[in-house]
């Protein structure tokens, strides 16, 4: 992990993004030698397709979901 000040990163930021980009490593920005900010790279990102495809074949939506249910409520 690598540490970086504030005044540090807003010279290099786009060089040190690049850094946390390609190699995953992450960078802790401090500010008075305390840390404040930790920069790192996000994992992969799901579409929703991908992230309920365990899903498919195992739930059953019924056509009615997309009519209305004031029945159950009585006179709103």
């Amino acid at each position: 992990m690598m540490t970086v000040s504030k005044s540090k990163l807003k010279a290099r930021m786009l060089e040190l993004f690049r850094l946390v980009e390609h190699t995953g490593e992450e960078i802790v920005v401090t500010s008075h030698n305390r840390p404040v900010i930790r920069i790192t790279r996000l994992g992969h990102v799901h579409t929703v397709h991908d992230a309920f495809a365990h899903l498919r074949g195992k739930v059953e939506i019924d056509d009615s979901i997309m009519e209305p249910e004031t029945e159950e409520w009585g006179d709103v």
